[in-house]
C-alpha cells in the first residue's frame, strides 16, 4: 500500500549500489518504513507500511553515497551537500533576519526582476512538508500590471460574496463557524472587505498596496493544511534577506475557494485548501524598531 497524493500514487524505488554500502545502518536510523538491516545487510523492503515515500532522508545521510531513489517526484540529483557550520546563518544572525522583517505596505516603483523571483521561489522550496512529494502549488503574479488584474477579480468575487457577512447569511453559515466564527466575519472581516472595496472606488489598493509581486501559495486536498503556509514564511524570509520587502494576505484564499468563477479563471482545482498570498516589493519606508509579540501562552510539562 502506498501513500497517495495528488503527484504520486506508488512508493519511490531505492536502489543500493552493492560496491559502496558499508553496512553502517545509519540510512535504518532515518527510514522506519522501507530500509532494515537483515543478517547484517541492507535491505529494501516495500511492503512496511507505505513503502518508500520519498523523503530523500537515506539519501541525505549515507556516508558513502550509496543509495539511490527515483520517483514520488524525487530524483538523487535533488540531493546536495549540506553548507558547512561555517556557511550557515549562526542564531543571532538568524534572530537579527527576523527582528529586521516587517510587514510591508507601501511599496516603491521598481518591479521586482525575474532573477530575484527565482531565488525567492527556489528558497521557498526547500521548506518541509507533512508527505512527500510537495502537494503545494504557486501561482506568480510578477508584474504590477499582473497584480492589479488578480485585485479586481478578487474584488468581484467579494462582492459576489458580500451576503455571507449579512445577518441572514451568517445565520446560514453558524452551524459550520461557530460563534467566534460568525463574530469574526461579522466584526472583522465583514467590514474589512467594505473597506477594500469603498478604498478602491477612491483609487487606492487596501489589498495588495499596489505591490509589484505577489505570490498566491495552495495545497492540494492531500496536504497538510500547514504546508503552503511553512513555503510562504520561508519565501517571505529569504525576500528580506535579499531587501525585498512583503506582507501576508489571508483574505484571498476563502475567496478563492469559494468562488468556483474564480477558480477556474486561474486554473485552481475546486477541492484545493484554502491558501495564502504574500506581496513582495521594495519598502517605501525604513523601520527603525522591531516588534516584540508575546503568545497567547507557554505552558512548560
Amino acid at each position: 500500500m502506498s501513500l497517495r497524493t495528488s503527484r504520486a500514487h506508488a512508493p519511490a524505488e531505492v536502489v543500493i549500489d552493492r560496491a559502496r554500502c558499508n553496512s553502517c545502518g545509519l540510512c535504518t536510523k532515518v527510514c522506519n518504513m522501507t530500509l532494515v538491516m537483515v543478517a547484517g545487510e541492507l535491505t529494501v523492503d516495500q511492503s512496511r507500511l507505505w513503502g518508500c515515500i520519498g523523503c530523500g532522508q537515506c539519501v541525505a545521510v549515507c556516508p558513502e553515497d550509496a543509495i539511490r531513489v527515483e520517483g514520488r517526484d524525487f530524483r538523487t540529483t535533488d540531493a546536495f551537500p549540506i553548507p558547512s557550520r561555517e556557511d550557515r546563518t549562526g542564531y543571532n544572525d538568524l534572530l537579527n533576519l527576523f527582528h529586521a522583517r516587517r510587514s510591508i505596505r507601501r511599496f516603491r516603483p521598481p518591479e521586482i526582476s525575474p532573477a530575484l523571483i527565482e531565488r525567492i521561489i527556489n528558497a521557498a522550496s526547500t521548506a518541509p512538508m507533512g508527505v512527500p512529494p510537495s502537494d503545494v502549488s504557486l501561482l506568480v503574479f510578477r508584474s504590477r500590471e499582473k497584480v492589479r488584474e488578480f485585485a479586481a477579480d478578487l474584488r468581484e468575487s467579494m462582492r459576489r460574496m458580500r451576503w455571507m457577512f449579512s445577518g441572514p447569511g451568517l445565520l446560514l453559515l453558524r452551524p459550520m463557524l461557530g460563534k467566534e466564527g460568525c463574530e469574526s466575519f461579522k466584526e472583522f472581516v465583514g467590514p474589512l472587505v467594505d473597506t477594500y472595496l469603498e478604498k478602491h472606488a477612491g483609487g487606492t489598493d487596501m489589498l495588495f498596496y499596489d505591490a509589484p509581486l505577489a505570490i498566491y501559495f495552495y495545497g492540494s486536498p492531500y496536504a497538510d493544511p500547514a504546508d503552503p503556509i511553512i513555503a510562504a514564511t520561508y519565501a517571505m524570509l529569504a525576500a528580506e534577506a535579499l531587501g525585498v520587502g512583503s506582507c501576508m494576505i489571508g483574505l484571498p484564499g476563502p475567496c478563492i475557494k469559494n468562488d468556483r468563477k474564480l477558480r477556474e479563471e486561474y486554473g485552481i482545482p475546486k477541492n484545493c485548501q484554502p491558501g495564502i498570498v504574500i506581496v513582495f516589493g521594495y519598502a517605501d519606508v525604513k523601520f527603525k524598531r522591531a516588534v516584540h509579540r508575546r503568545f497567547a501562552q507557554v505552558r512548560y510539562m
